[in-house]
């Protein structure tokens, strides 16, 4: 069954919604293989694809704009089921002979009610009582339908919320089905995919991992494969995939720069070398990093320095490896779908870069080896459950997410051992009271920052002069919006009076309540 798990796939076509992601990763849910590709691929690479279903996605452009994007035509010959979305609704209408119009004052942004008249394939178990709960997004509408479709729900603002031609298989929505505030929208999209696309879900953690290994195990043969293990969840599950396709072929090599979490060396040598039996080279770099980093204040600054010195520090291990060895063949890295979908993004000029993080990306010309990248179709959550599947504890692969450059980049300014060393414990006291609290599986990410300012304090009698810790704690789906975690007064209180009583060199405790947008999640 495995070897057909991506046969029955559906083709997103990306029209630069921010929401894209999220349509795959509801199909994806839906227990079927997907992939997301820019709008203007060629036709014949979209026959090539042969996809059982398309999704046209949602865009900020205006149909009514010169040179706005459209759907290649042949995506309306092919012969399968097509469902667009918001603006994917409107190019269908407009290039099959309807007509859409401006929004005007009647432009929906929000949670809107629509009234479900006619329950088609697509429609079938939506809402209650016919009405249902979905998320609008749009300025322009549909004001006519193309010949043989007909209206299947509206608003009062927006007559034609959703239509089909059932006889051809085509589907519009106005509304985001995708978001979590649209009403049994994942109903909707496993509707289209499983009934109306007549895809089996066969995409699930079992199915995946031994595709995956059976993959690795053709590919890489006898040869050696070197990976750079972080610790975090992406790099973790690689090397748990590895090591059970081929064993003690696998080397991973962990650096330890001084800007990790308390204790987190330990843990990840334990975790993989001791529990695991994977050969696991730790290479102890800290005071390389932080003499690198001295006097350097601006984020990016950091974050190239500390990519440089981490590329240095692997391929130096990578040499020692390669005279020991006699050779190493693979370099698996922790590359997931998101990566790779900005990745092309940027390529393409159709993404800003927000920061710079760093990979194993751009070692030197003598260690040419061959790439191997088997999370690079998956999204963090089904990467988080594979994971859980291939017996790493749901602890480690649940943690909130940790940047790239680690604590360098949550000390605001310069990078030293002392500041590293007091926001350590801080926020590993955070974490704690988190977890006994509850609120560390409500939060989606969850840190300490530390503040290169001092504030006055008094300790019994005394005087204290000592620095300031932040607190940060966001709720959140996809990151890409985020508000600022209510945390009970009491549990911060109860934080806060840890953090100063235990960690003598901190006066001051502050809760950062900025939501994104405006602010970042990070602090640089």
């Amino acid at each position: 069954m495995t070897q057909n798990i991506t046969q029955h796939r559906i083709l997103i076509l990306d029209f630069g919604s921010q929401y894209t992601q999220l349509i795959a990763r509801r199909v994806r849910e839906a227990g079927v293989y997907c992939e997301l590709h820019p709008f203007d691929v060629s036709s014949e690479f979209i026959q090539n694809f042969a996809p059982k279903g398309i999704i046209l996605s949602g865009s900020p452009e205006s149909v009514h704009q010169h040179g706005s994007p459209r759907a290649p035509q042949i995506v309306f010959e092919l012969g399968v089921p097509v469902l667009g979305i918001c603006y994917g609704f409107q190019t269908m209408a407009e290039q099959l002979g309807g007509q859409v119009v401006a929004g005007g004052n009647t432009a929906e942004f929000g949670q809107a009610h629509i009234d479900i008249c006619k329950q088609d394939a697509l429609l079938a178990n939506i809402g209650e009582n016919s009405r249902a709960i979905v998320w609008m997004s749009h300025g322009d509408k549909v004001a006519k339908l193309p010949e043989s479709f007909k209206t299947t729900a509206s608003t009062p603002n927006c007559p034609f919320a959703a239509a089909s031609d059932e006889a051809r298989q085509f589907y519009g929505l106005q509304f985001h089905p995708e978001v979590t505030h649209t009403q049994n929208g994942e109903q909707l999209i496993a509707n289209f995919v499983h009934n109306i696309c007549n895809c089996n879900a066969l995409w699930n953690s079992d199915n995946i991992i031994e595709l995956r290994i059976n993959e690795l195990k053709a590919k890489i043969g006898d040869k050696r494969v070197l990976l750079g293990l972080s610790g975090g969840v992406d790099s973790s599950v690689v090397a748990a995939l590895l090591h059970k396709a081929i064993g003690d072929k696998l080397i991973c090599v962990f650096v330890d720069n001084g800007l990790l979490r308390l204790n987190e060396g330990e843990q990840v040598m334990q975790m993989f070398a001791d529990n695991m039996g994977i050969r696991v080279i730790c290479a102890n770099a800290e005071s390389r990093f932080l003499t690198a980093l001295a006097g350097v204040t601006d984020p990016e600054a950091k974050r190239k320095i500390i990519g440089r010195e981490f590329i240095n520090v692997f391929a130096e291990e990578a040499r020692k490896l390669e005279h020991e060895t006699g050779g190493i063949q693979f370099l698996a890295q922790g590359t997931i779908y998101p990566d790779v979908i900005e990745s092309a993004g940027q390529k393409n000029g159709k993404a800003h870069v927000i920061k710079s993080h760093h990979n194993v990306g751009g070692l030197p010309d003598d260690l040419a080896f061959e790439l191997i990248e088997p999370l690079r179709d998956l999204f963090k959550d089904e990467v988080r459950k594979l994971g859980v599947v291939l017996g790493i504890p749901p602890a480690m692969i649940y943690r909130h997410p940790f940047p790239g450059p680690g604590l360098g980049v949550r000390i605001l300014g310069e990078v030293k051992k002392e500041y590293a060393d007091i926001l350590r414990l801080a926020d590993d006291i955070f974490m704690q009271e988190l977890r006994a609290s509850g609120w560390y599986d409500k939060t989606a990410q969850a840190f300490a920052v530390f503040m290169p300012v001092k504030s006055v304090g008094v300790v019994g009698d005394g005087r204290r002069y000592a620095w300031v810790i932040a607190l940060r704690a966001v709720e959140t789906v996809d990151f890409m919006t985020a508000r600022f975690a209510h945390l009970p007064y009491d549990l911060v209180d109860k934080i806060s009076t840890r953090i100063m009583n235990e960690i003598s060199d901190v006066a001051r405790v502050v809760y950062d309540v900025s939501s994104k947008p405006p602010a970042t999640i990070e602090w640089e």
